[in-house]
């Protein structure tokens, strides 16, 4: 079931594991990938490239996130998930607030991508 947030980030529970899902395709992702990618051709925004720019972010910002996390992006989508446990909870939460944050202060990924784009393995 998704969490409280906005409607292009939600935790999904499952039996044995926890997924934060990032809808890009939602208007707002939507809107600051395309800025993302005018500021640099190579920050295409598909699933693939939002999963090269949080590994990047995260082992740099928030390495404890990235602690015993997976993904699976999609050409639509971005999907992190962990096992399914208290501790894991909490890191899913603070990815879900992480994406909130940026996505409400997008000048931070505009400056990411203009300034530490080419320490990013993009797709």
């Amino acid at each position: 079931m998704p969490s409280e947030q906005e409607d292009y980030c939600a935790i999904v529970e499952s039996d044995e594991e926890i997924s934060v899902c990032f809808y890009i395709e939602h208007d707002k992702p939507f809107h600051i990938g395309e800025k993302m990618t005018e500021i640099n051709e190579e920050a295409y925004m598909n699933g693939y490239n939002w999963e090269a720019f949080f590994n990047y972010y995260l082992s740099k910002y928030e390495p404890e996130i990235i602690d015993e996390m997976e993904t699976d992006p999609e050409a639509g989508m971005y999907v992190a998930y962990y096992d399914l446990n208290p501790k894991n909870m909490a890191k899913a939460e603070r990815f879900i607030k992480l994406i909130k944050h940026l996505m409400d202060n997008e000048e931070e990924l505009y400056r990411i991508v203009r300034e530490e784009a080419d320490e990013i393995e993009w797709d």
